[in-house]
């Protein structure tokens, strides 16, 4: 999630009822790269959003697109997108991988995201990665059993916060393992922040958009150059959500959350749109 000048992500608790989105009728992008299970369908553009990573609960009016942990159920009727930690664990999780999985500084300790204390995966050899990605394919085959039909692999710019480690080129040949095994399960798969890497969504497979802050950081422009109005934008502070409305309110889906996406009826829950 980014925020504080860093895009970051954290666990999350979820729980939610079963859905499928099979009555919505919704436009297909081309075909899907070799090795998928044919199109694959986008969220609808500058449709009513809801970012419930923090804690399911029951959407507001007028919402038609929603992103949920991967632990939740998708939400009844609406198009659901399945959040999953891609390239970091979650918070205190680090026990449940492989240790020679997990990013170690020269000391031999494990590289953390300081913000959200979450341990950074080691991306930088190609067995890494074909291993690190068949944990996330395994929530992503979840995902796709439950009715999902988007993924959000958070964090892809990991690389560009921890550059003494990571490099560009080790994150996008990542992201192309998780592009293609979604593509495989009839998902669509989202390029989450990273804005400088929009020009090279095609060749990564990736379809849509989600991009936090970015009219706080003067980015939304760099993303609807690459993916048109198939971005949803998502802002934690009322000065990021007046320049998003402004600016992309009337071809873009748009919301205002607070910073750690609490659920509805929890302290600091705050949900506003344009």
């Amino acid at each position: 999630m980014r925020t504080d000048q860093l895009r970051t992500s954290r666990g999350r608790w979820i729980a939610a009822v079963a859905a499928t989105a099979a009555a919505m009728a919704l436009p297909l992008l081309s075909p899907a790269p070799a090795g998928a299970a044919g199109p694959v369908t986008p969220p609808p553009a500058h449709a009513g959003f809801d970012y419930q990573i923090g804690g399911a609960y029951t959407p507001p009016a007028g919402v038609s697109v929603v992103s949920r942990d991967h632990d939740a159920s998708p939400a009844a009727g609406l198009y659901t997108i399945c959040y999953v930690n891609a390239f970091q664990t979650q918070e205190g999780a680090e026990g449940e991988w492989d240790a020679d999985l997990l990013l170690h500084n020269a000391k031999g300790k494990v590289v953390k995201d300081p913000d959200w204390d979450e341990a950074v995966l080691d991306i930088r050899t190609a067995g890494n990665r074909q291993r690190i990605a068949d944990t996330v394919d395994g929530w992503i085959d979840g995902c796709a059993a439950k009715g999902f039909q988007a993924v959000e692999p958070d964090n892809f710019d990991t690389f560009d916060r921890f550059p003494g480690y990571l490099t560009q080129a080790e994150a996008e040949a990542y992201i192309r393992l998780l592009s293609a095994h979604a593509h495989s399960k009839g998902l669509a798969i989202a390029q989450k922040n990273t804005a400088e890497l929009s020009g090279d969504h095609a060749a990564n497979g990736l379809d849509f958009a989600i991009a936090e802050e970015c009219a706080d950081y003067s980015e939304c422009g760099s993303y609807t150059a690459a993916y048109g109005n198939e971005v949803i934008v998502i802002e934690y502070t009322a000065k990021g959500l007046t320049k998003a409305c402004g600016g992309y309110g009337g071809t873009l889906s748009i919301v205002r959350r607070d910073v750690d996406v609490v659920p509805l009826g929890t302290g600091g829950y705050v949900r506003q749109t344009c």
